[in-house]
């Protein structure tokens, strides 16, 4: 699964505060699943939900949620196609600190696509390719 190593670095380039300290942001799978494609090829997709908790938040929300957004309309666009998987593409809770910090979890329902592909030359070895997702809008 490549998804949650992109976000991370996605998320550090954007939050300085999260750079320096890094041990303020964790992730999680907590449930997933693999879906094989029942066809010849020894080809699944990963779907899993990934929980990311910023700890110690003082900042907006805004500021996490903005290139959390721009890091799922490249990644995961399909999220924002149907107005039913938008309703529900992310999900958060907040737990509420102090009056100046919180943690902030948030969820995000992801999925990868794995083609399998035989190497040349190799009998029973395999390639493993990570799919591309198609590309989304992006209106920034």
């Amino acid at each position: 699964m490549l998804k949650p190593a992109s976000l991370h670095a996605a998320l550090t380039a954007a939050l300085p505060e999260l750079a320096r300290d890094p041990e303020r942001m964790t992730m999680v799978i907590k449930t997933g699943s693999i879906i094989n494609t029942g066809t010849k090829a020894l080809s699944w997709e990963y779907r899993y939900t990934l929980s990311l908790i910023v700890l110690d938040w003082s900042g907006h929300a805004d500021a996490i949620i903005a290139p959390l957004l721009l890091w799922a309309r490249r990644n995961q666009p399909e999220l924002f196609d149907n107005p039913e998987r938008r309703a529900n593409a992310l999900r958060f809770n907040v737990d509420f600190l102090s009056t100046t910090t919180v943690d902030i979890a948030l969820e995000i329902d992801l999925t990868e696509a794995v083609l399998a592909r035989p190497r040349d030359g190799t009998p029973g070895a395999l390639n493993l390719i990570h799919k591309p997702e198609p590309p989304g809008p992006l209106d920034i």
